[in-house]
């Protein structure tokens, strides 16, 4: 720190040293702030307390700057709450299980999970994951996340499995989980069952097969057109739209199955859509979703063709063995070569895909464990309407996915790195035994805790080997974070004032599942507060994947503009919910914002700091008018949850109004180097001075956390982030009315000045006739311009207008 001599001639004044802030001084600071424990929470506070249920990122890649950029608006979140008097819970956590890390697992040892050895696998799985965490700790710590990162959790972690799976025994034990045989999606590439919200769709080329089926008692063909020819051997009925008057007289029929001869009814069905293909549609086991309503309705029996592995099996005859794909070509050459294809034609289809290996899903009947959701819907839209969303519109995209929930959950899944499900078989009667919940269980390797089955008394078991899906991890989150099983007092304080930030792509999964679980634990809404954020895209406002050589990581970004640099970019970027794109251009544009802020800085530290005097000079009761004006606007955003308005709105300020304005006003008088000024003058602008440079420091300290912090520790002591947000200063708030007037006065001399080729510190001779309305400022314009006259009047005949309401002669 330096210090220089008061210039009023009465003691010491600290001052900026660096003539620019250095990207050094982040990592300096993270290190101090690690050395004071600066943001570790306080449960005994008397605080309100709000829990930050921090998403916790899957460690199976590296975050691109659309990740980076989300946390780091999360971590504005809590900075925000704390300067508004919270004690803030800010967890981090990593979430290890599930199918990612499987499949990444698998390509980088060309081993498939189904053919190795559990254990090594599993072992295998942790050695990657662990490599992946350090780098998205290290980022997260780079961007200045406040998180607690000496108590991190992982999913994985056998205290964490335990609360999944006691959480499992709970809801077994309230007879909420069964066990059923149900068509399922099934992606054959993972080799496991998927729930509903993890079905995506992607729009796909694909063939349109118009095939020739012979009507039995009328010895003519028909024309039948799919997409799904392969799952002829499947085809329980040909249905039309009752409405088509084409096939009404088909009605109770019956249609031969082309290649296979078996006889299936012709039924009437609003599902067929005359319009699509020939408008007659054969019902399969299973094409689609809609196959499996339509089995249901009209009462047919299912026929499965295609096995685990994605291959047709035995009830395909002669495609046994072939993939899906194969299999589709062959029956529409076979058909051709029977004289039994009409004609094919590519078409654009919504075709359901896996959400992890992108790959088309199957409909096949699968044994597993469900968790009833359906008997919850009116319960759930009930207490999603009592928390509160930001923005509030993505309340209803939730209520949207609740309405269109339609079967049970089904959450085992046939993979191995994951939470086991915590049962064991009667050999003997084959009936399921839970032990107690407490601790973690492997069913697959351990015996179970108990001796005897409770329903037969044998004494023989088989562990299942299964897992959970990791939703029903994730879905615990909050309930982890605030105590759950692990610290009654903490859940009891701060249970019920927990906030979650997400994205939008993940609200039926993650934040329903969740609602739903917590739900059905303790009867009440998981959350008091729901924050939905936009997608990070790439320049052309694209989703950054590596197959499109578009992804952007964060690491270098930081390195050469600095983490404040680019939090302020997110920040401003968008409002909140909306998608953000990332500009380079626009973080090198946030980083010239941080020098400009220095340099404002460090000419204030020029001047000491001053108590407030008993009378403020207009032009200084003025900028604090405006800054009483900014203090309004963060404030609304922070308590919105956002940070677009606030961090633009810095930005003007600090710019356009405070640098370019009111610092060049005030010179003069701050300094006072002829005597011009009274001593009281001088002092109500070192206190101005200062008294707006915190305001901006606090204000801006939960975007911008390391120049903010930096500037606080050298000009005032401490730290800004034990600061609480500004209070406005007792001023005359309509003299904000001036700052229009007042800015183009003074760019309208600006530019005349220039005009007559003489410098802006150049005297300027003649009279300028001003704004009545800015008489008040008389002193500080005279001395801030140069000017020989200024009047505040109407101008003379001879005068030209240099700007609005602005008259000048040089007369």
């Amino acid at each position: 720190m330096v210090v220089d001599k008061d210039m009023a001639g009465g003691g010491f004044r600290p001052r900026l040293k660096s003539k620019r802030w250095k990207i050094e001084r982040e990592v300096e600071l993270l290190e101090t702030w690690a050395e004071e424990n600066l943001y570790r929470f306080n449960e005994s506070s008397e605080k309100p307390i709000i829990v930050i249920d921090t998403p916790p990122p899957y460690a199976s890649g590296r975050w691109h700057v659309g990740g980076a950029a989300h946390y780091a608006q999360i971590d504005m979140v809590a900075r925000s709450f704390r300067m508004r008097g919270y004690e803030v819970l800010f967890p981090f956590g990593v979430d290890r299980n599930g199918l990612p890390v499987e499949v990444q697992v698998e390509k980088r040892y060309g081993i498939r999970a189904h053919e190795s050895d559990r254990i090594k696998f599993e072992e295998l799985c942790r050695k990657f994951l662990d490599e992946i965490e350090k780098g998205l700790l290290n980022i997260a710590r780079r961007l200045g996340l406040s998180c607690d990162f000496e108590n991190y959790y992982q999913t994985d972690n056998p205290d964490y499995r335990r609360v999944t799976q006691s959480t499992f025994i709970a809801l077994w034990n309230k007879g909420l989980i069964y066990e059923a045989e149900y068509p399922v999606n099934w992606c054959p590439s993972c080799r496991t069952t998927i729930a509903d919200a993890e079905v995506e769709y992607a729009e796909k080329e694909t063939k349109l097969v118009y095939m020739r089926f012979k009507v039995k008692e009328l010895d003519k063909d028909i024309v039948v057109a799919s997409t799904r020819p392969e799952l002829l051997c499947t085809c329980a009925a040909v249905i039309f739209n009752p409405e088509d008057e084409r096939y009404r007289h088909l009605e109770g029929l019956t249609a031969i199955v082309p290649l296979y001869n078996r006889e299936v009814p012709i039924l009437s069905h609003p599902y067929a859509r005359p319009e699509f293909g020939s408008g007659l549609v054969m019902v399969c086991s299973y094409g689609d979703k809609a196959d499996i309503r339509l089995f249901r309705e009209l009462g047919l029996k299912p026929v499965i063709a295609i096995d685990p592995d994605g291959r047709m099996n035995a009830n395909a005859g002669k495609y046994q063995g072939l993939k899906v794909e194969e299999a589709r070509a062959k029956v529409v050459e076979d058909l051709e070569s029977a004289g039994l294809l009409e004609k094919v034609e590519t078409i654009k289809h919504k075709t359901p895909i896996c959400w992890r290996s992108k790959d088309p899903i199957e409909f096949i009947y699968v044994k597993e464990f469900y968790l009833k959701q359906l008997d919850f819907i009116e319960d759930l839209r009930r207490i999603i309407d009592e928390m509160k969303f930001y923005p509030e519109r993505f309340k209803r995209l939730l209520l949207d996915w609740v309405d269109s929930v339609s079967i049970d959950w089904p959450i085992s899944r046939r993979r191995f790195y994951g939470t086991e499900i915590p049962i064991w078989y009667c050999k003997k009667c084959g009936k399921p035994n839970l032990p107690e919940p407490g601790r973690y269980y492997k069913p697959w390797m351990e015996k179970p805790p108990f001796e005897k089955c409770r329903y037969c008394g044998s004494t023989e078991f088989e562990g299942e080997w299964r897992t959970l899906d990791t939703w029903m991890d994730s879905s615990i989150s909050p309930l982890y974070v605030s105590g759950y099983m692990r610290d009654d007092e903490l859940f009891k304080k701060a249970s019920q004032s927990i906030l979650r930030p997400q994205g939008y792509e993940i609200i039926r999964t993650w934040l329903y599942y969740t609602i739903l679980r917590v739900y059905q634990l303790l009867g009440r809404p998981a959350f008091k507060y729901v924050r939905i954020s936009g997608m990070g895209l790439d320049e052309k406002g694209e989703a950054m994947h590596k197959s499109k050589g578009n992804v952007v990581y964060p690491e270098p970004i930081l390195e050469k503009y600095g983490a404040d640099a680019f939090r302020f970019w997110t920040a401003s970027e968008v409002k909140l919910g909306s998608d953000y794109r990332y500009s380079e251009e626009k973080v090198k544009a946030a980083r010239l914002f941080m020098t400009k802020l220095w340099n404002v800085a460090r000419f204030i530290s020029s001047f000491p700091q001053a108590e407030r005097p008993s009378k403020l000079e207009p032009l200084d009761e003025w900028i604090l008018a405006e800054a009483n004006k900014l203090i309004e606007v963060c404030e609304k955003d922070y308590e919105s949850l956002d940070f677009f308005e606030a961090s633009n709105g810095i930005k003007y300020f600090v710019w356009r109004i405070l640098a370019d304005h009111y610092l060049e006003a005030i010179k003069p008088r701050a300094y006072n180097k002829d005597g011009r000024f009274s001593s009281e003058a001088q002092r109500s602008a070192w206190y101005t001075l200062h008294q707006v440079l915190k305001t901006v420091l606090r204000l801006l300290a939960p975007i911008c956390p390391f120049i903010t912090d930096g500037i606080w520790r050298e000009l005032y002591g401490g730290t800004v982030h034990k600061e609480s947000l500004p209070e406005k200063i007792p001023v005359k708030e309509e003299l904000t009315n001036l700052t229009e007037p007042f800015m183009k006065l003074n760019s309208s001399i600006w530019r005349l000045k220039k005009k007559l080729g003489l410098p802006l510190s150049a005297s300027l001779p003649g009279v300028v006739f001003a704004p009545k309305c800015l008489e008040i400022f008389v002193d500080d314009l005279k001395h801030m311009h140069r000017l020989e006259r200024i009047e505040f009047r109407k101008p003379t005949k001879e005068a030209e207008e240099i700007g609005e309401g602005v008259y000048y002669t040089a007369q």
